[in-house]
């Protein structure tokens, strides 16, 4: 995949050059002629990146790189291709290599240590974040500080490190959502619910954080819907969860109730809360 068009063009451009006064010799021309592919290859790795198959890509990237060994813009791309196939495990090797390589940036370090979170690998997400150096200041470090305080159960420091990240980037609801679900698997209900209805003042739209939100309100007794934006399936997606929530709680009636409203809801068949209906009612027959 080319862009004869670009490359054409800048040809032409050098043509003309070539036919001034000022003559360009035979090895000045092919060095601007491989300028002009650099900058025809960035455009495709681009490309490649942001709208190409994840499969496509990792070819692209693993051919390339095989092709020029030195490349460590094609290594890059590789490790960000396979991530996106989700081939985290792969990555991990490519990352290393890049972030251990005399071209590798505390960034390249950053990734790599996404990429052993994605494999499950906490310890070594962990090392690689201990050698970023303070100075490193972005969103990207700072959550998965956050990820691996919270995977450790360090409260006090996954708070901080998410304060921070939310304060450094302009679309902060994922993180907020992630800060959230943090606070209710430590019991923090109150908490959480605060930071996923400030995750969906950002993004309206994230169900994960309705859902969450419900969960939340639903562990401390808050057994009606929040007033937010939602659908007709997932206003009885959520109707559900709450009833998941009341029962768990002890609220066996309550939760029925909200099940059988989740159930009239929904648009077609709701078979999960159909489901939950006869296993709850089962289980009262049989007591």
């Amino acid at each position: 995949m080319r862009h004869p068009f670009v490359v054409s063009a800048a040809l032409m451009g050098l043509v003309a050059l070539s036919g001034c006064e000022s003559q360009m010799s035979d090895e000045e021309v092919e060095r601007a002629v491989a300028g002009v592919n650099v900058i025809d290859e960035s455009n495709l790795n681009d490309i490649m990146l942001t709208v190409g198959d994840p499969e496509e890509a990792v070819a692209y990237f693993r051919r390339a790189s095989a092709q020029a060994p030195d490349r460590v813009d094609f290594k890059r791309g590789l490790a960000q291709s396979l991530i996106k196939a989700r081939k985290a495990s792969e990555a991990t090797t490519v990352w290393a290599e890049v972030a251990n390589g005399p071209e590798g940036t505390a960034e390249d370090r950053v990734n790599l240590a996404d990429a052993y979170i994605r494999a499950g690998d906490w310890a070594k997400a962990k090392t690689e974040l201990d050698k970023v150096p303070p100075t490193h200041e972005t969103f990207m470090r700072y959550k998965l500080e956050a990820m691996v305080a919270d995977s450790d159960q360090d409260w006090k420091r996954a708070d901080s490190f998410y304060e921070t990240a939310v304060g450094l980037t302009t679309q902060p609801a994922g993180t907020l959502n992630n800060w959230g679900y943090s606070k209710l698997t430590r019991g923090d209900f109150g908490g959480a619910e605060k930071l996923f209805g400030e995750a969906l003042s950002y993004d309206a739209g994230m169900f994960t954080a309705k859902n969450n939100l419900v969960m939340a309100r639903g562990a401390q007794g808050k057994y009606d819907l929040p007033v937010v934006e939602m659908s007709q399936v997932e206003r009885a997606q959520l109707l559900h969860t709450m009833a998941l929530a009341a029962i768990k709680q002890g609220d066996v009636v309550i939760g029925k109730t909200l099940l059988q409203e989740a159930i009239d809801t929904h648009p077609q068949h709701f078979e999960e809360a159909v489901r939950a209906m006869r296993a709850l009612e089962s289980n009262v027959s049989n007591g």
